[in-house]
């Protein structure tokens, strides 16, 4: 039997402060994802606002529990909108998640993501290994938007959280969390999350609904997210035929978490305090 959660992490308080208050998470994402990402904000009990329109961001953001910005389909006025949209929420104590989609591919990606973090106070960095070793300038291989090739996820996670200041979530077959608040790994997922387009952004989304009930602890936020995340997955696995049914049953099983029994099925590795 897993081993229960460990007292610093409770995915299932946080789950039943979620559908209890039905945070709003403000999202300025990609076109391959909105609907996925809409959708996976909606089963876990928060509500979704799909904005990036630079005349309403700041006003949006204004309004919500958490901002989750996604480079995944970037314009420039795209990055605008971003950066007014973080401010604002900055101002108003809501926290910031961002998805580097792509970091390091192109120029222009990671360019975007450097002005963001230097502009914006963000809370939650999630993306894959190249994606957030290209965020610190170290070695990494990416394809399009999938990794290749990086360093050892739970060093890279400890060093992007050393040099960006925030918590750094480093997903793969085992997700890797570091922050000012200490480390985390989750053993929680299955390996065809990899065969559906957008479960590393319905992740990101799912950040920022623990964040908007976790406003002052990212390092819980993004764990207990990504842990949640991973037992939804494990059970929309089971009678799964292919892909196709799976991301049909992930909404379900997004929605079906048992906060009476969630706390047992997670996953989750206490690490030490990340190094200043």
């Amino acid at each position: 039997m897993p081993a229960p959660a460990t007292p610093r992490f409770s995915p299932a308080a946080s789950l039943t402060a979620i559908r209890a208050g039905h945070p709003l998470v403000h999202q300025i994402t990609n076109y391959v994802v909105m609907n996925e990402t809409a959708n996976i904000t909606l089963a876990i009990g928060a509500s979704p606002v799909m904005a990036h329109a630079l005349a309403e961001v700041e006003e949006m953001a204004g309004y919500a529990g958490a901002l989750v910005l996604n480079i995944g389909t970037l314009s420039p006025e795209w990055v605008d909108a971003m950066v007014l949209a973080g401010r604002a929420a900055n101002r108003h104590g809501a926290p910031v998640v961002l998805d580097p989609v792509g970091a390091g591919a192109t120029r222009m990606r990671t360019e975007a993501c450097r002005r963001i973090l230097a502009e914006v106070a963000v809370a939650i960095v999630r993306g894959n290994p190249a994606e957030v070793a290209a965020l610190i300038g170290e070695a990494a291989e990416i394809r399009g938007v999938d990794s290749v090739s990086a360093g050892d996820p739970g060093t890279l996670a400890a060093a992007a959280a050393r040099a960006l200041g925030c918590t750094v979530a480093v997903t793969g077959a085992v997700d890797h969390i570091a922050g000012p608040g200490g480390s985390a790994a989750v053993s929680n997922g299955v390996a065809m999350l990899g065969q559906v387009t957008g479960t590393g952004c319905m992740s990101t989304a799912l950040c920022g609904c623990f964040a908007a009930v976790n406003r002052d602890d990212p390092l819980r936020a993004a764990t207990e997210a990504l842990a949640a995340f991973g037992v939804a997955a494990e059970h929309a696995a089971v009678g799964a035929r292919g892909p196709g049914s799976f991301h049909v049953n992930l909404y379900d099983c997004v929605a079906g978490l048992d906060p009476e029994t969630l706390d047992s099925e997670v996953r989750i590795e206490v690490g030490g305090a990340t190094p200043a």
